[in-house]
């Protein structure tokens, strides 16, 4: 019974995980009355990044900064500015970091280019240890003429 009851309420813990916190972030009062307006949002949130929680789309983010940016994306939206506009105004004010994508240019080669280098740095160290490890087996397997002697006495 007791692992009937865990087994439920671990299924309902998961079930209520699934929602995700994107349906508790956006608040109705940040919500636009125009259906294809707030589509518009939606849409550009999920692309920005919460300054806060950095890992985390402003869409999905409670933090206050992440409101105060899916309000200014709806402000920017209802004066007509288009999506790549919004985008721009706020990549100039806050940088290439706000996008959870950003674009493959000279400023953010480095950002790029650590993973890969990082990762064959990672692959070159476990080649030559692997290596290491060969020979050191191969050093420690060679007995010496005395110990071949004894080893042939004991098995006859």
């Amino acid at each position: 019974m007791r692992r009937w009851l865990l087994l439920v309420s671990f299924a309902v813990a998961l079930v209520a995980g699934l929602s995700g916190p994107s349906a508790r972030a956006v608040t109705p009062d940040e919500m636009l009355k125009d259906p294809a307006l707030e589509a518009r949002a939606r849409v550009l949130s999920q692309e920005l990044r919460c300054m806060v929680c950095q890992n985390q789309s402003i869409d999905d983010s409670e933090a206050p900064l992440a409101k105060d940016l899916r309000i200014l994306v709806r402000e920017r939206l209802t004066k007509g500015d288009t999506d790549k506009q919004v985008l721009d105004f706020l990549v100039a004010r806050y940088g290439a970091f706000v996008l959870l994508k950003p674009p493959f240019e000279t400023e953010t080669l480095l950002l790029w280019g650590v993973t890969p280098v990082v990762l064959l740095i990672g692959i070159a160290a476990l080649v030559v240890m692997a290596r290491r490890r060969k020979v050191v087996a191969l050093e420690t397997v060679a007995l010496s003429a005395d110990e071949q002697a004894r080893i042939g006495k004991l098995l006859d």
